[in-house]
């Protein structure tokens, strides 16, 4: 995007001036894509589009304004997404493994005190993410898995709940139905369905943030990869690869192929890079790159990662694997100038 000064980018640049944070808390109506964003805190990032956009980062930044802790606004961030049914990538409502049973993952990393906290394989509760923030307040330890993380969840007051929905249900269905020619699993007989064509659902949210003080935090959560062979677990839950936070330098976290990440240490790789003098945009455009160059080049690339990074003075960056020309990722951020959306850079196009 070009950096001269249109009409648009001078009313964007005047529109904050003179605004409180409890003011724009309650509308946060600008909405500008660009490439780049200049330093600016407080601010809340998360790796989706302008559409949950809205949904998660509006009530983030309204809890950052009324409580002033940057690590309850992306719990509130994130636990919209967990909480809402339509979603089939996080939380309530997530593609199940391949048994049909709903595994959420989650982490939570907080700059000041260097802490942190997850879950993993974690079934029958909504938001793994407040979880994963008890395990690191009250616990000395920082991961807790399976049943052992749902005994914990109920000793703190989480109701279980049916995590399936019948949205994600039929899904599931659908393509257990359709897997093999071979099995006792049949389809409805005017059922179109290729498994070939079926993308493989790794969807995640990470929302990082960044108080007036350069207090940092932040929260990764998924319901990972669809149909996954139960007990696996991703990059979300790992300290490092799914998330990563450092009060000196800022915050990263990652969605896409997890097993990717986590080979690559990705969030701590971008933390590192932004340690070392990167911007987040670059330090970001430099995991992608190393993705792709272990992996052997872009021609053996059939996955997909996309990763976020904020820095402490307020700045971020987004970047891709993968991604289409005409609709390429996204991820956006909220502050006092309002929400604003950042097209990712992306290294290997995408064939409509």
């Amino acid at each position: 995007m070009s950096n001269k000064l249109t009409r648009r980018n001078f009313l964007y640049k005047t529109t904050g001036v003179g605004l409180s944070l409890p003011f724009i808390a309650k509308f946060p109506e600008i909405i500008i894509r660009q490439k780049k964003s200049p330093g600016r805190i407080p601010i809340i990032l998360c790796s989706r589009d302008e559409e949950w956009a809205k949904k998660v980062l509006t009530p983030a930044w309204k809890t950052l304004a009324q409580s002033g802790s940057i690590l309850d606004a992306v719990e509130k961030g994130a636990n919209v997404v967990e909480l809402d049914p339509e979603d089939t990538s996080v939380g309530y409502g997530g593609l199940p493994n391949e048994e049909g049973v709903v595994q959420l993952d989650a982490s939570v990393m907080f700059g000041p005190s260097h802490k942190c906290g997850s879950v993993a394989c974690l079934e029958r509760i909504k938001t793994p993410s407040s979880v994963a923030r008890l395990v690191m307040e009250r616990t000395d330890h920082m991961i807790l898995v399976g049943e052992g993380a749902l005994r914990f969840a109920k000793a703190h007051g989480f109701k279980e709940e049916d995590l399936l929905t019948e949205k994600s249900r039929l899904e599931w269905l659908k393509w257990k139905e359709n897997l093999s020619t071979d099995d006792d699993w049949l389809p409805p007989a005017d059922g179109k369905y290729d498994p070939k064509k079926e993308e493989h659902n790794t969807g995640t949210i990470n929302v990082l943030g960044v108080d007036k003080n350069g207090d940092i935090a932040g929260i990764t959560t998924t319901s990972g990869l669809a149909y996954k062979i139960p007990g696996r677990v991703g990059d979300s839950p790992i300290i490092g690869a799914g998330l990563y936070v450092d009060n000196a330098v800022g915050a990263a976290g990652a969605t896409g192929r997890g097993e990717e990440v986590i080979r690559t240490c990705g969030s701590f790789f971008i933390v590192e890079k932004m340690r070392g003098g990167l911007s987040p945009q670059e330090a970001c455009e430099a995991i992608c790159q190393r993705i792709i160059e272990i992996n052997g080049g872009p021609e053996k690339i059939n996955f997909t990662d996309k990763f976020v990074a904020v820095s402490k003075s307020g700045e971020v960056g987004c970047a891709a694997i993968r991604g289409k020309k005409n609709e390429p990722p996204e991820a956006a951020f909220i502050s006092e100038g309002g929400l604003k959306v950042v097209q990712a850079k992306y290294f290997i196009e995408i064939k409509e």
